[in-house]
């Protein structure tokens, strides 16, 4: 038994740690809002991180099922699952007053914030926990950031790369040391906030045949970039403090919101503002309903003094935004 394995039942494991986790994979048709849940797992782990049971479900998406190269999951596969609101109330059994733990943890949320949202439903989670961020913080020799180079540093044995169940089992058995090593340290877990999506319109799924582009884009980032008119108005600078905002402002949001990322982005837009996807020096606001959290924009909005507001004082600031100077 190792010294990380002593403080399971030690009585200085942290008592700040959650009581317990829920670690979970999604593939997906592809990378974008209007893009499905295929395929869910989820592996039930105690305060300490030990396995207590394990899930997986197939589901119909109804539409084509995006990069099958990828998943290995064809149409004729998915015919016959189940749709995603028949399987809501088991899935959220098992993320119930846990945290989420993913690889890469904001797309599995997003995604799955989103079917819940499409089903009528909120899924019952509070926090999740990245362990992209957990290996940042542990400062673990990884030469990347993929899942695989995690579980390699453990010696976990990955056996179906992007079949949710396994990559769920493999993310479970390499992040019972990372919690051990974090405990053993008195590392912070990187927790953060999930807002389940209070409100949410339904795109259009557009079919996907043969070649999907954003699974091979190089900018690191899942979220598709949308297309919009340029701004007309020009930017009038920063944002000031009990002041309205004005036409032609830059804005940028990072983080979770209640309100669906691009419903809150088109407001912005319809209101004359110019929803800007990253943070400079001629960024007048940023919005984020976690000001604390390490985010690239969050930083920079520091670095630069970059006001910042959170979304309830944003959906406010829009109901009365300034002309722009003729």
């Amino acid at each position: 038994m190792t010294m990380l394995d002593d403080l399971t039942t030690a009585a200085t494991w942290p008592a700040a740690y959650p009581p317990g986790y829920a670690v979970v994979d999604v593939e997906t048709t592809g990378l974008a809002r209007d893009d499905r849940i295929i395929s869910a797992a989820v592996y039930r782990l105690d305060a300490q991180g030990n396995v207590e049971d394990h899930w997986y479900t197939l589901v119909n998406p109804e539409r084509d099922p995006g990069p099958v190269w990828i998943h290995g999951l064809t149409s004729d596969v998915l015919e016959g699952a189940p749709l995603f609101p028949e399987v809501a109330e088991e899935f959220a059994a098992r993320l119930d007053g846990r945290v989420l733990v993913a690889h890469n943890a904001i797309f599995d949320w997003q995604m799955i914030a989103r079917e819940y949202a499409r089903a009528a439903r909120t899924a019952p989670v509070r926090q999740r926990l990245c362990t992209i961020a957990l290996s940042k913080e542990l400062a673990l020799p990884l030469p990347n950031h993929k899942l695989e180079s995690l579980a390699a540093h453990y010696g976990v044995v990955q056996q179906r790369a992007h079949h949710a169940l396994d990559d769920a089992r493999v993310l479970a058995e390499a992040f019972r040391p990372s919690l051990h090593a974090a405990a053993a340290g008195g590392v912070r877990l990187p927790l953060l906030e999930c807002r389940p999506l209070t409100e949410w319109t339904d795109t259009p799924a557009t079919p996907r045949i043969g070649y999907q582009a954003s699974y091979r884009g190089g900018s690191g980032t899942w979220r598709a970039s949308r297309k919009r008119p340029a701004c007309p108005h020009p930017n009038p600078g920063r944002y000031e403090p009990d002041r309205p905002l004005k036409q032609g402002m830059r804005v940028a949001f990072s983080g979770d919101t209640s309100v669906d990322r691009e419903l809150l982005e088109d407001r912005a837009v319809e209101a004359g503002l110019h929803v800007a996807t990253s943070v400079s020096r001629l960024t007048s606001l940023l919005v984020t309903n976690d000001p604390d959290s390490a985010t690239s924009k969050t930083v920079k909005a520091k670095s630069f003094g970059t006001p910042v507001v959170d979304e309830a004082a944003f959906t406010q600031l829009l109901r009365d935004v300034t002309p722009a100077d003729g």
